[in-house]
């Protein structure tokens, strides 16, 4: 047996519309203001993420590009200027115009994303912040740079003398261009070449010291955990790994 059951409809008197009150649209619009408040926090974490992943990548294939330049040309390029376009800028042969201060030669590797003046760019943007530095070492009178001359002065006499810090504090500067890295705050004390992103912060630039570290202009070099207050990105050629590549091409001893 079946049984029915019917609810009376309510009735409203005649004229008279049947709708939400302010106060209930008020609810409705704090409800979905909530909702709204609560996605866009995980999207724009979700976004550094995938920007934080992307300038890793840009880094660590624009590294694997120098070292293929390095074994098909017998020397590392020289930074691009900030006028340059992306090409490396020389002083002389082999000498560089900005070894401490210059950007990633993207035009000379033919390396990509670049920005509309061929600057190679992180996962941050394309804003002239947002473009990939590079340092190289200028040591035994710029041997790194120069044609043959890694191979002519020896392995063993070559002395790349980039630092890397774990914290800009403590970096003492004896002379122009001599940082060093505060007492047992070094990651490495030989590298050949620096290759780093200004991070999330770059349009506005970082005031800690272990930012201002990474556009002093100087050798020395800070790469520290992501925080607040240090978002920069930095890998290095390892003066063993430019060895072995270039051993294994036949270009060194």
């Amino acid at each position: 047996m079946t049984l029915l059951f019917i609810v009376p409809r309510k009735r409203f008197p005649a004229g008279k519309q049947c709708g939400f009150t302010l106060i209930e649209l008020a609810i409705v619009m704090f409800i979905v203001a909530l909702l709204l408040g609560g996605m866009l926090l995980p999207l724009s974490a979700q976004q550094d993420v995938r920007a934080y992943g992307d300038t890793q990548k840009i880094l660590t294939e624009a590294r694997d590009a120098l070292l293929g330049y390095a074994m098909a040309n017998d020397r590392l390029p020289c930074p691009a200027s900030s006028t340059s376009n992306g090409v490396e800028s020389l002083a002389s042969p082999g000498v560089c115009t900005n070894p401490y201060d210059g950007f990633f030669p993207a035009a000379t590797l033919g390396l990509s994303p670049v920005d509309t003046q061929g600057f190679l760019v992180d996962g941050w943007g394309s804003a002239t912040a947002n473009r990939v530095r590079y340092a190289v070492s200028t040591a035994n009178t710029s041997a790194f740079t120069t044609a043959s001359s890694m191979k002519n002065t020896g392995m063993t006499a070559l002395t790349p003398d980039l630092q890397i810090c774990t914290t800009g504090v403590g970096i003492s500067i004896p002379t122009i261009h001599t940082a060093v890295c505060d007492t047992n705050k070094s990651l490495a004390t030989d590298a050949v070449a620096v290759i780093y992103s200004l991070g999330k912060n770059a349009s506005t630039g970082g005031t800690t010291a272990d930012e201002l570290a990474n556009v002093s202009a100087d050798r020395a070099f800070v790469s520290a955990p992501q925080g607040s207050t240090f978002d920069d990105q930095v890998v290095w050629l390892s003066k063993s790994t430019l060895f072995n590549r270039l051993v294994a091409a036949g270009r060194l001893p």
